[in-house]
């Protein structure tokens, strides 16, 4: 079994922060009670850009990444999550080694 990592950068719309923060969060919960082959899937606010997030993931394997793609929590996190964004999110795939 090959680790798989994720990296995603979200950008926020201004004043959408507590909204985002609030669902996300819910979707962090979601994700570590529901989700065995994710081993870390945390959010991270950016220093230097406070309308940009990091959210880092780390998977047992291609597997449990899809798995968590196709779950209920994930999904119902869109419309949630959507009209807090303000462009698409840059999704970094990494192999771990």
């Amino acid at each position: 079994m090959t680790a798989v990592g994720v990296v995603a950068t979200l950008t926020v719309a201004e004043g959408k922060n507590a909204d985002f923060e609030v669902a996300f969060k819910e979707l962090m919960a979601a994700v570590q009670e529901n989700e065995p082959g994710n081993e870390f899937y945390s959010v991270f606010q950016c220093k230097d850009n406070p309308q940009q997030y990091k959210v880092l993931e780390r998977y047992v394997d291609q597997a449990a990444l899809d798995a968590h793609g196709k779950s209920d929590h994930f999904r119902a996190s869109g419309p949630k999550l959507a009209p807090c964004m303000a462009a698409a999110p840059v999704i970094e795939h990494l192999d771990g080694i």
